[in-house]
């Protein structure tokens, strides 16, 4: 058979639902093979960034491979941002792209970039597959890796000639890989840590939004008793209506959260990754700090745990819970008092009718109108932030947010991966003004693959989280401002429906209109950000 044929059956032997992306000439041969298929569904995109955004939701949510296709040169290259997004976010994603022949090329140069190189520092592997017979082996290892602990992107070249080459080599069969378990001696040091604690706290992070995990660590801080709280990306791991939830790291200092934090003497910290902005800030002879992962720490001037448990996170929880019992040394009243604090200043705002609509506001009425697991997907901005404080996410992975590149452009593209992997849940795309028109011709792929699907749009007609900072480091408020199209239209020119708020009252009925009716539904929604400078303004003064 052609190689392009093999390669087909590879990723159908992978299990492959889905392949996300924008054909070129130099993949004409694999678009034909994949015709053939009765597995896979082509997901034609409008952009390569948003195909690879989606092809990495799909991974983030499924814990399988996401796959996205692109040609060479201009194609490529618009992978970039999708490789690191994938990269630094831990999602599986492998990247396919085209080249011209590289046995014999009649056109010179043009197009050729080297893409293998490119993607070098961006991906775990990256390959050019120069014979139709290695075809099996170079996908069977892209799979592997880019589901190996830690997860990320991976990238394969298939050029032009190669793609028609005749082939009769075999498919690889899939391995069974068992993660690896902890230590028993790390596992023992950190029992006696923990007990030995006067006030430990639990931190959740990004690498425990993995499966297995949630259950495992619910019993863990049911029978313990142990306080929580999050990471942006650790959000949802335990439902977080839990008594025992205190907030979310979303700022790394000067938050309400942090008065607890600075009162604790341990930190059992799982799944946290440094690519995350720091949940809190590390200092010699400060508090010790137990890492809980599957790999170890990359110790970072702010981060330099004392101790380290190695291996699948779900079963050193279970081994821990085993040797762990309460103590009745440990003391979490100043815990208590604090998160009695911080839920009353998250109530703040949640009913205010102003408009432009506050954040709080906002956030409130977000959550009153999705579901338990319905999924938000937050594109970036400083809105991202009161989502990650006042949202609660109450099961695994239904806040998709990126604290990791936090790039803005995703918003969209993630809720539209959601949908597709998860066609009966309700799922809503966040997105502010200006991250929403990086690829918002994405709406047409939408319209076309016939989705149901919320889009909230968050104007203020600037980027905000720079003026944010702008306005913090003293400076005039100068070159953020822009325009933006009639929205309500926008959305029609692609076959969705387009809605406009025009008063805080009218979000939560519109949000439930849309949520209960076919179609791809846009809301535009103005916002006010005047409240912004309170996260860095306000001085931190904690309870006695």
């Amino acid at each position: 058979m052609k190689a392009s044929d093999l390669f087909v059956r590879a990723l159908e032997h992978e299990g492959v639902e889905f392949l996300f992306g924008i054909p070129g000439e130099e993949n004409l041969d694999l678009l034909e093979s994949l015709r053939g298929s009765e597995q896979i569904q082509l997901i034609l995109n409008r952009h390569e960034q948003a195909a690879g955004f989606m092809a990495a939701t799909y991974g983030r949510l499924t814990g399988k491979t996401g796959v996205c296709l692109a040609t060479l040169g201009p194609g490529a290259t618009n992978f970039v941002t999708s490789a690191a997004y994938a990269q630094l976010g831990a999602m599986p994603m492998l990247m396919i792209t085209g080249q011209k022949p590289i046995k014999s090329s009649k056109q010179g140069q043009f197009q050729i970039v080297d893409i293998v190189e490119m993607m070098r520092p961006l991906t775990k592997y990256t390959h050019q597959i120069v014979s139709g017979d290695s075809v099996p082996s170079r996908v069977r290892e892209a799979f592997r890796l880019a589901e190996e602990e830690r997860p990320g992107a991976v990238h394969l070249e298939l050029p032009e000639d190669i793609a028609c080459e005749q082939t009769d080599t075999p498919l690889f069969p899939k391995d069974r890989v068992r993660r690896p378990i902890p230590e028993e001696k790390a596992i023992a040091q950190a029992a006696t840590l923990i007990e030995e604690a006067q006030s430990p706290l639990l931190l959740i992070g990004a690498g425990a939004n993995r499966k297995r995990t949630s259950k495992m660590l619910f019993n863990f801080i049911r029978d313990t008793g142990i306080p929580f709280f999050t990471t942006q990306m650790g959000k949802g791991v335990v439902d977080e209506r839990d008594p025992l939830f205190l907030g979310n790291a979303a700022l790394s200092a000067n938050d309400p959260l942090h008065c607890a934090i600075d009162r604790a003497d341990l930190i059992i910290n799982v799944g946290h990754d440094v690519v995350e902005k720091p949940p809190f800030f590390m200092e010699p002879d400060g508090l010790q700090v137990i890492h809980i992962n599957f790999s170890s720490a990359s110790v970072d001037p702010v981060y330099f745990p004392q101790l380290e448990v190695i291996g699948d996170i779900g079963n050193s929880i279970w081994q821990l819970l085993l040797r762990i019992n309460r103590q009745k040394t440990w003391d979490f009243s100043y815990f208590a008092k604090v998160k009695k604090w911080i839920d009353e200043i998250r109530a703040v705002g949640n009913d205010d009718p102003g408009f432009p609509i506050a954040p709080q506001r906002l956030v409130a009425d977000v959550r009153r109108v999705m579901p338990d697991d319905g999924i938000i997907c937050l594109d970036n901005g400083v809105y991202k932030i009161w989502f990650a404080l006042n949202y609660r996410a109450h099961e695994p992975n239904t806040v998709l947010l990126d604290n990791a590149l936090a790039t803005m452009g995703a918003g969209l593209p993630s809720a539209m991966a959601a949908r597709l992997v998860e066609p009966d849940k309700q799922v809503m795309a966040i997105c502010g003004d200006g991250g929403f028109m990086m690829n918002s011709q994405e709406l047409e792929t939408a319209v076309r693959l016939g989705m149901n699907l919320v889009v909230l749009i968050l104007r203020d007609d600037g980027y905000g989280m720079i003026k944010w900072k702008q306005a913090d480091m003293g400076f005039a408020d100068w070159g953020l401002d822009y325009g933006n199209p009639d929205f309500v239209q926008y959305a029609a020119s692609y076959g969705a429906y387009g809605h406009r708020v025009g008063a805080a009252d009218e979000l939560l009925p519109t949000m439930r209109e849309c949520l209960a009716a076919p179609g791809v539904h846009l809301i535009e929604v103005p916002v006010n950000y005047a409240v912004n400078q309170d996260l860095l303004e306000k001085e931190l003064a904690c309870p006695e």
